[in-house]
């Protein structure tokens, strides 16, 4: 009887913690749907009189969130697909190839996650100016095609895959590249996914580097686009809460239908190696 008490408290107090986080969420949502200026009445309303999508037809008809919205994806695709490979790979190689200085490497990097991003933006942007790639998604791009966390994320996963695996395939005459292809990359899974869900969330919700490379209105991002926005319409509550909407929704519906991919991967990657 005790236990069955604990556990309808604990899913109580789970449930409330759940109610209070999506709230705010919810809200947004609502608001989104409101008439300009039905937000800031007092007390603000919960839900909207009558549901408009004008808010959303304004954004994508004459504040150009639509040409912001698929930057933001062409980039996101491809920071995740950069991050893929050379992740990936360099994961690989240090949990399992020897090579000369490998440990001394492997410290190096780790050594690098204490220095904040913000310091290594400045001497990034400075070369990236000299070879005259700002204001190019190449430049958006650099940050996301290698990260520390995601190279030793890999190497603790790779770390689980039988060394005598792979010396089979090698004994059976396959290549480096066979062995990767068709062994390591399919053992992988869960953290390539991982890895993905990373890179496409860090990606899309970067706002301070797309801002600094990304001169030309063209160019920008949602977040630099939404920031943008609401400098020109500060009062304007409804319309900045369907942009945030349409910045948000995205990645909450990838992150909801990958979870448990995302959960498997970095809990795995924790406890094996």
């Amino acid at each position: 009887m005790r236990t069955r008490s604990s556990a309808v408290l604990v899913n109580a107090a789970l449930v409330l913690v759940a109610l209070v986080t999506a709230l705010p969420l919810v809200w947004m949502v609502s608001v989104s749907f409101m008439a300009p200026g039905e937000a800031s009445s007092l007390p603000p309303p919960f839900w909207p009189k009558r549901a408009t999508l004008d808010n959303y037809r304004e954004l994508f008809a004459q504040a150009g969130m639509g040409r912001a919205f698929t930057n933001s994806l062409f980039l996101a695709i491809l920071a995740t697909l950069a991050s893929l490979v050379f992740n990936v790979s360099a994961g690989y190689a240090f949990a399992k190839l020897e090579f000369a200085g490998k440990r001394r490497v492997f410290q190096l990097l780790l050594g690098a996650v204490i220095i904040p991003a913000q310091v290594a933006m400045i001497p990034l942007f400075l070369l990236l100016k000299n070879i005259g790639l700002i204001n190019t998604y190449v430049a958006a791009l650099v940050p996301w095609a290698a990260n520390v966390f995601g190279i030793f994320l890999v190497r603790q996963y790779a770390r689980s895959i039988p060394d005598e695996l792979l010396e089979a395939a090698r004994v059976d005459g396959a290549g480096e590249l066979r062995v990767f292809a068709s062994i390591v990359l399919p053992a992988l899974g869960p953290i390539l996914v991982t890895s993905a869900i990373f890179a496409f969330l860090g990606s899309w919700n970067d706002f301070l580097w797309p801002l600094i490379v990304l001169t030309d209105d063209d160019l920008h991002t949602l977040p630099v686009a939404l920031a943008t926005l609401s400098r020109e319409h500060v009062q304007d509550s409804e319309l900045m809460m369907a942009g945030s909407v349409i910045t948000v929704l995205p990645v909450l519906i990838l992150f909801l239908a990958l979870q448990r991919y995302y959960i498997q991967g970095l809990v795995a990657g924790s406890v094996k190696g």
